[in-house]
């Protein structure tokens, strides 16, 4: 499928594939990096399949401070939860890189986990695998000390799906000092300076997006819990 945002979309997508989704119901869309899918408190449409890409959910409060719930990642469904309630959604949620998305309507939606007992096993995995994140979330900033055990812990969570290399863990990082920031409850300020003591005590190296962690030992050492 051609692509005007350099995105190597799949026309057949593998992804649709696993959960079942005919390309009858479908409507797959390659979006630019920072479009928004749908927008929290709005009447849910149904559901966004992310096929390629990254998406950030964001939550704001009254007063305009932004909040990222969660990075998600190609595979995931999103709005599931609020479409099958019929509630509004809970999040924004917005491309932070480009990618490739297939929207579902949510009678569709509704129809096929009716009909496909695998589509429906498998959005309830998601689900549970998002409480359980939401859980591990909430505890990890609601029991961290100080902003530096928080974005240690960030750093050695990003870790796990780093590429191992002879100098260290190499972490591919497309966020801003200022989505950082909003996924840990700080100030862009405070990462910034945070960040420039983890590189001064050589615990982090940062070219551009690419970090670069020689060993995780002094990140580790920062977290209590």
């Amino acid at each position: 499928m051609p692509s005007p945002y350099n995105l190597n979309a799949e026309e057949k997508c593998t992804v649709c594939e696993t959960l079942g989704v005919p390309d009858t119901i479908k409507f797959t869309t390659v979006y630019p990096k920072g479009s928004l899918l749908y927008v929290e408190g709005e009447r849910p449409r149904g559901v966004f399949i992310l096929c390629k890409g990254r998406v950030k959910l964001t939550t704001s409060s009254s007063e305009g401070k932004t909040l990222i719930t969660k990075m998600s990642e190609t595979g995931e469904i999103l709005g599931a939860g609020e479409t099958i309630l019929g509630n509004p959604y809970q999040v924004s949620a917005e491309t932070v890189e480009p990618c490739q998305v297939t929207f579902v309507r949510r009678e569709d939606f509704m129809r096929l986990l009716n009909e496909r007992p695998d589509t429906c096993m498998r959005t309830v995995q998601q689900l549970s695998a998002m409480v359980m994140s939401a859980q591990r979330e909430i505890r990890s900033l609601g029991l961290s000390q100080t902003t530096t055990e928080k974005l240690a812990k960030l750093i050695l969570n990003w870790c796990d799906n780093g590429e191992t290399t002879p100098k260290g863990i190499r972490l591919k990082v497309l966020l801003t000092h200022e989505e950082i920031g909003q996924m840990v409850g700080t100030t862009r300020e405070t990462v910034t300076r945070v960040f420039s003591e983890f590189k001064r005590r050589k615990i982090i190296d940062v070219k551009g997006s690419t970090f670069l962690v020689p060993q995780t030992r002094g990140l580790l050492d920062m977290v209590t819990i």
